[in-house]
Order: C-alpha cells, then structure tokens, then sequence
C-alpha cells in the first residue's frame, strides 16, 4: 500500500484507520505525511464520538436539538471529506477550525523525541 493510499484509508472509519495505522508500523520507512494524517483522522474520530455523545445527551433532554446531531455529522463528514482530499494531494495540511487541536498531539512513529528524554534538574 502506497503512502498517499495509506493516508486516505486512515479517514475511512475506525477500521480503516487502523489498517493504516498496521500498516505503517510494519514499514521500515515512515511518512511522514502518513504519520500526519493518522494523527488528524484520530483526532477526528475522538472528536467525533465525543460530539455524538455530547449532542445525543442534549437531544434527550431537549427533543428540538435533534436537528443539532444532524449539523453535526454533516459537519464531521464534511471534515472528513476535506481530510481524505487533503491526503490525496499529499499535503500536510490540518483540517479546518478543528485539525489544530491535533496537530502534534499523536506521533506513530517508533523515534523518541531528544528533547523529552533529557532530565531537568
């Protein structure tokens, strides 16, 4: 499977997240882009449960808010949607309003950061 394949499957549920994430831990070099995208399709797998949760709660309590659970899963398809593009292109790019939040947060890689391992005294 090729990187930029990789980084498409990684948005497509979170069964093909972790086929890609399977598979990038296999290879011996690391994209850095699959890396990348793994992280924002993560990301937006947890906030989108998180959402879901949230909104489900809502809509229980106050029946006229069901309307709020279908923006926003039109707006987390739309992420998704602009996500798997964005891979497609094979840029490293985060997602709108929300891919900041992950960027940086999820590193697949196997290398240690130099700087997480020095002690401070």
């Amino acid at each position: 499977m090729s990187n930029k394949t990789m980084a498409i499957v990684s948005y497509i549920t979170i069964i093909g997240w972790i086929v890609a994430y399977l598979e990038f831990k296999k290879r011996q070099d690391k994209s850095e882009l699959v890396n990348y995208h793994l992280g924002q399709s993560l990301g937006l797998i947890i906030l989108t449960f998180a959402l879901s949760i949230a909104v489900s709660i809502l809509a229980a309590i106050i029946p006229g808010l069901y309307i709020v659970s279908g923006v926003v899963g039109l707006g987390t398809l739309i992420l998704l949607l602009l996500g798997i593009v964005t891979a497609n292109n094979e840029a490293i790019k985060p997602l709108p309003v929300v891919g900041k939040l992950f960027e940086g947060r999820f590193n697949f890689t196997d290398q240690v950061d130099a700087k997480s391992q020095q002690k401070t005294f």
